[in-house]
């Protein structure tokens, strides 16, 4: 076994470590211990990175690593497993962990107790949910990135984070329930719980036990729809989510995605097409399911009069929009899917932070700042340029020397505006414009396909288009309010720490719209290999434990 596939645990590991550490430094070290933080948070990214890297570049019967932590095999044991959804997956959410806490490193993480330890607990459970290969392990890091998330929601205190947070509690305890009955329903049935193994196992099960898989699916499926977001059991996540401090809401962009990567990663692996009687079993309610979120998702969005609420409501269409594509079954419209979720995870995490520092601009709010860290002065402070007239205030009389601070939230404004809509030449059009392709060309560019284009099909089409409308009006009209009304404020003053994660986050979108193909032919390869599970299944039940030291048999003459 290669170093590489020994990596595989570090994920779970680095956070469960570090958090551990700083639980015991205690409350006092807080600046020593957002320092240790951030450098695990990197160090996760960094594996990540290597781990994507890796499965990358393997060719296709080697991209799938498999680490057994108790060296037991399949079925029996823990398993973990790398392939290309997880290691998209993870490195997804290392960037938006480290941009998520430089952000919080500036205030956030002296609001409350323990933000650390639970910033490191929560990533804990998200790198943990996307490598377990078994249903009751995925239960086990559910529950640890939702314990860790019922503290960080509640951070920095108040009375809407409260109210919100008893709701969001409320309802995950009730999904984790669901999740409980599902599981053990499918344990009844089939006689195991690792994914590998039932996919084996659900092709053979008798026809008299089919009624009752499927009931123990639906029933599981309803826990993963719940956390994704799904309509109508998503009337939870827009008050949390918009109620949560900036970092927390960023951070939480990508806890929708691990419901949808969990009904991604299921559905193709036990109802596949080799799945027999079972095959592709509610696939039409994954799509009809989506298209109902989109469309409530893109009505309520022009209804919405605060920027945190509006970026909630876009996490709604970007979950329609991914269920919907996915509940097609569609390898190339699947790989667009994937694409589309990278661009618009990274857009929302940007928008969450976003919209706290222009929220502080509306109401000159400005937050306390340190020598060192503070940003330079407005430009407004300065004197004007020769030749520009004033009047007896010393004001301009023509034109307004723009502050770099709000010059800076209008443009990142614009740019995550664009990126939510689906506006060219950005990475979300990208994204869009593929999905929309893929509907048209399931079989490729240059391929007729073998039917028309079915009614859910243009149902996804059309409110592609009508949701990227309904977005451009929305905030339209919150940019006209918050950045172009002629109103006398203060410019906010902002420090780095505020600054460098959204310039990240743009930055990587604007990669992803120049450099597009590569993360496409990735994202396709993803599809390909999620709807031809045999490999996923022959890694996993093939990969044999490490053998022990050599024992000698010991023969004593009578």
């Amino acid at each position: 076994m290669s170093w590489l596939n020994q990596l595989i645990i570090a994920p779970i590991l680095l956070p469960l470590v570090t958090a551990s550490v700083m639980l015991l430094l205690g409350e006092k070290r807080r600046r020593l211990k957002g320092q240790l933080n951030l450098l695990s948070s990197i160090a996760g990214l960094a594996i990540a990175v290597t781990l994507l890297s890796w499965v990358r570049t393997q060719g296709q019967a080697e991209s799938i690593g498999v680490y057994l932590p108790g060296n037991w095999p399949a079925p029996f044991g823990i398993v973990l497993v790398v392939d290309h959804l997880s290691a998209l997956m993870l490195t997804l959410t290392g960037i938006v962990g480290v941009c998520a806490l430089l952000f919080a490193r500036a205030r956030w993480d002296g609001a409350g107790a323990s933000f650390h330890a639970l910033f490191q607990i929560q990533l804990m459970g998200l790198y943990g949910a996307f490598l377990t290969a078994d249903l009751f392990n995925l239960f086990v890091f559910f529950e640890v990135l939702l314990a860790a998330s019922y503290g960080l929601l509640l951070h920095g205190s108040g009375r809407a984070r409260v109210k919100a947070g008893l709701h969001y509690i409320a309802i995950n305890l009730f999904a984790s329930s669901l999740f409980l009955v599902g599981a053990a329903m499918l344990y009844g049935v089939t006689g195991t719980l690792n994914m590998a193994d039932l996919a084996l196992k659900i092709p053979l099960v008798p026809e008299a036990d089919r009624g009752l898989l499927h009931a123990g699916a639906a029933i599981l499926a309803m826990a993963f729809l719940a956390k994704a977001g799904i309509w109508p059991l998503n009337f939870w996540l827009v008050p949390a989510y918009a109620s949560a401090s900036a970092p927390v809401a960023a951070l939480f962009a990508i806890m929708t995605k691990v419901g949808l990567y969990a009904v991604l990663r299921l559905w193709t692996l036990l109802f596949s097409g080799q799945a027999g009687a079972s095959a592709h079993f509610g696939g039409e309610w994954l799509v009809y399911g989506g298209l109902a979120t989109l469309a409530v998702a893109a009505v309520s969005i022009l209804a919405a009069q605060r920027l945190e609420r509006m970026a909630a409501l876009s996490i709604l269409v970007s979950a329609g929009t991914l269920m919907a594509a996915v509940g097609f079954g569609q390898p190339i419209l699947t790989g667009s899917a994937l694409f589309y979720l990278v661009s618009s995870t990274l857009a929302l995490c940007a928008l969450f932070l976003l919209a706290e520092l222009i929220e502080r601009s509306r109401s000159a709010n400005e937050a306390p700042l340190d020598d060192d860290e503070g940003m330079p002065s407005p430009l407004e402070t300065l004197h004007p340029p020769k030749g520009i007239n004033l009047d007896d205030e010393q004001k301009a009389v023509i034109g307004q020397i723009i502050p770099w601070t709000m010059a800076f939230l209008g443009l990142s404004f614009i740019a995550c505006a664009l990126l939510i809509i689906g506006m060219p030449p950005l990475s979300g059009f990208i994204g869009k414009l593929s999905l929309i392709s893929a509907l048209f060309n399931p079989l490729g560019l240059g391929n007729a396909p073998e039917q028309p284009l079915s009614a859910a099909g243009w149902g996804l089409v059309t409110l592609l288009v009508l949701s990227g409308m309904a977005s451009l009006i929305a905030f339209g009209r919150v940019g006209i309010q918050r950045f172009w009304k002629p109103e006398e404020r203060p410019s906010p003053l902002l420090r780095r720490y505020e600054c460098l994660p959204i310039v990240i986050l743009l930055g990587l979108c604007l990669i992803l719209s120049v450099q597009a193909e590569p993360l496409l032919r990735y994202t396709q390869d993803t599809a390909a290999s999620l709807q031809a599970p045999e490999a996923y299944i022959e890694a996993v039940m093939g990969t044999r434990p490490v053998p022990g030291p050599t024992t000698f048999d010991v023969q004593v003459q009578p």
